[in-house]
């Protein structure tokens, strides 16, 4: 049996919440334990104690290296990648979107510590992998035939609501601020922009990135609810 995460996973900041259960997930497990074909995915602990973690259902009792390798069965072709240079608070948000829309790896460009406060342990579900700077990206992502597209407001850059976003891709994201590194933008396959009516010049980075992940999944994902593993809405 893998080891428990029940007690280094720690309920939402929203838990309880103020308009459903008391309580999020489930208590112990009631009548005899899973065995058999199929129960080498349920966690011991999680079983006798109960799982109050922020997973959907059909992951209940289910250890962490069991999710995990569920979800590989089924990852999306895109990738996401986050400059951090200044230890950028949005990094975290941007993973637990990451996980959310399930993307295929999550890229940690520059230093390599990182506030995972903002994940709220998704991070734990997902491929984190590290590059010392842009070009290693790069390098790495055309090695797989994935193209590296940022986001930055740049002349040239393309509308996101027109482009059609290539199914193998990776969104590059700069800091919140300056945007994209130079040698960021040097090494990129091209760019694109999100459209803005308001006053203000930009949007935030991790609300950038979910629109950006978004647009993938509306071209690409299987949104038929149908077969082994439909899209799950909560």
């Amino acid at each position: 049996m893998t080891t428990s995460v029940a007690n280094v996973e720690e309920n939402a900041p929203y838990d309880p919440m103020p308009h459903g259960p008391v309580e999020v997930g489930v208590g112990p497990w009631e009548g005899p334990l899973p065995s058999g074909p199929g129960s080498e995915v349920y966690d011991a602990q999680l079983l006798r104690e109960g799982d109050r973690r922020n997973v959907v259902d059909r992951y209940r009792y289910w250890s962490m290296a069991a999710i995990r390798a569920d979800l590989d069965e089924r990852r999306h072709d895109f990738h996401v990648a986050i400059e951090n240079w200044q230890h950028d608070f949005n990094i975290g948000t941007i993973v637990r979107s990451a996980n959310a829309f399930l993307a295929a790896e999550v890229h940690i460009v520059g230093k390599k510590r990182w506030n995972r406060r903002g994940a709220m342990v998704t991070d734990r579900y997902q491929h984190i992998r590290h590059h010392e700077t842009p070009a290693e990206l790069a390098a790495y992502l055309h090695s797989r035939e994935v193209r590296l597209l940022g986001i930055d407001n740049l002349p040239g850059s393309e509308h996101l609501e027109t482009m059609t976003v290539p199914r193998r891709v990776c969104f590059l994201f700069g800091q919140e601020g300056p945007g994209l590194s130079d040698g960021a933008r040097e090494v990129c396959d091209g760019t694109f922009s999100i459209a803005q009516f308001g006053s203000t010049r930009s949007i935030n980075a991790s609300a950038a990135a979910a629109i950006a992940m978004h647009s993938w999944i509306r071209e690409y994902a299987d949104l038929s609810g149908d077969g082994d593993n439909p899209a799950w809405r909560g």
